[in-house]
């Protein structure tokens, strides 16, 4: 019975990240428990603007702190602190500054890239042994510039991605068309950005990893976890209702939620939730073949889940405020700006919270205080491009195998 205790790990938080660590557990032959409180991919991920982003950016640099004034006064702006929660994320603020310091800003895009240029390779072959390679889609992305001197802006993120090696063309007047008709002739400036691909379908890409994962063998626990506890050779995960599940391992995968539960084991770490807003638009009156992101406005317009999703954006305004939805409302002005033809009918809105460490790297770590638990959080923007390299390094340290990835910059205890 011990020795399948050991063999047995429990992963909360059923999410992206959490769905895909659970789906490759159960292909290395454990016995696999999924908890969470709500249903699969209900959360975060039900939102997300369904892209495989391989151009990681950092969200700190040198000259950030200027823009702190704008972010509190500008509701409409593509980051909005809510001045009732500026002072508790005071803490937060000055390690996302420190982030910035050109030292530490190189360390980071390193750590980033090295996830990004692991991480197509990685969600293909997740498809594949899921059944649904259909769920990706063939054209990657266009960022867009109304001006030369919003792409004159930009100019260090694309030079970040020359020198990691990320392929992409810079297009003027009628080639962007081309690639996209739907775009407004204004657009000065585009990059197409070819590796960058979209998920038709962000929610139900987790239905169908935790359907192939229950179809391996893997159970799923509906209920809130309270709290994680060392028994003897393994763990146990306490939930409020009373029970409790066995495990030789844990895995903690539920998001901004997970800093509870660190905070419980004696391991605080600075986890934070952006708030992004998304506007589903199934009668939108155009198709698209590319999804497109205006990095000036901080937004990304995106063909998925049989319409058009327009997303993105900042709140800094923590757990339990309410949604603002002005928010969303501006992004779909903006959209309609840029997509002349986009209509705005039979529409839903939605807010959720990405987990974001003030350093834009996730934790992707074995505990430092208790033998057995793991952590892969912090994501932010990227939970979705980078869940099925996630999944491999976790299962890779829950299994004892050395990652081929070095993993330090990921470390839990890294604050």
């Amino acid at each position: 019975m011990a020795d399948e205790t050991k063999k047995s790990v429990a992963v909360v938080g059923a999410g992206v990240i959490g769905a895909s660590i659970a789906f490759e557990l159960q292909r290395r032959g454990l016995d696999v428990t999924l908890i969470d409180k709500g249903e699969p991919g209900r959360g975060t991920s039900f939102g997300n603007m369904a892209s495989i982003a391989l151009d990681f950016a950092a969200g700190s640099g040198p000259s950030t702190w200027k823009k702190i004034p704008g972010w509190l006064l500008d509701p409409e702006g593509p980051v909005w602190l809510r001045p009732s929660y500026a002072a508790r994320m005071l803490p937060w603020f000055l390690r996302f500054l420190a982030a910035g310091r050109p030292s530490r800003l190189r360390e980071i895009e390193d750590a980033g890239m090295r996830l990004s240029n692991r991480a197509l390779g990685d969600f293909k072959e997740m498809l594949e042994a899921i059944g649904a390679p259909e769920l990706m889609t063939e054209e990657g992305c266009l960022a867009i510039y109304e001006t030369e001197a919003e792409f004159s802006a930009d100019r260090g993120h694309l030079a970040v991605m020359q020198r990691y090696g990320l392929d992409f063309e810079v297009l003027s007047n009628g080639a962007i068309q081309y690639y996209e008709p739907t775009l407004s002739s204004s657009i000065a400036k585009a990059v197409l950005l070819p590796d960058n691909k979209s998920i038709r379908d962000p929610y139900k890409l987790v239905v169908k990893l935790t359907d192939a994962a229950k179809a391996a063998g893997t159970t799923f626990v509906s209920g809130t976890v309270r709290n994680i506890e060392r028994r003897g050779d393994g763990t146990e995960v306490l939930l409020e209702d009373g029970r409790r599940i066995e495990a030789g391992s844990v895995v903690l995968a539920a998001g901004v939620h997970t800093r509870f539960l660190a905070e419980k084991l004696g391991e605080p770490i600075p986890l934070e939730t952006e708030r992004g807003y998304h506007t589903q638009i199934m009668k939108p009156g155009i198709a698209m073949r590319y999804s497109v992101i205006w990095p000036h406005r901080a937004f990304m317009v995106t063909p998925t889940a049989g319409g058009i999703r327009v997303g993105g954006n900042v709140e800094l305004a923590g757990l339990d405020a309410a949604p603002d939805f002005r928010r969303p409302r501006v992004l779909v002005r903006h959209a309609q700006r840029a997509l002349p033809g986009l209509k705005v009918e039979e529409t839903t809105e939605w807010m959720g919270h990405r987990p974001a460490l003030p350093d834009t790297i996730p934790i992707i770590s074995p505990s430092s205080k208790m033998p057995g638990v793991f952590y892969a959080t912090g994501h932010g923007h990227l939970g979705l491009t980078f869940s099925a390299t996630t999944a491999l390094v976790i299962a890779d340290m829950v299994t004892g195998v050395e990652p081929s990835l070095d993993m330090t910059p990921f470390r839990i205890d890294r604050y």
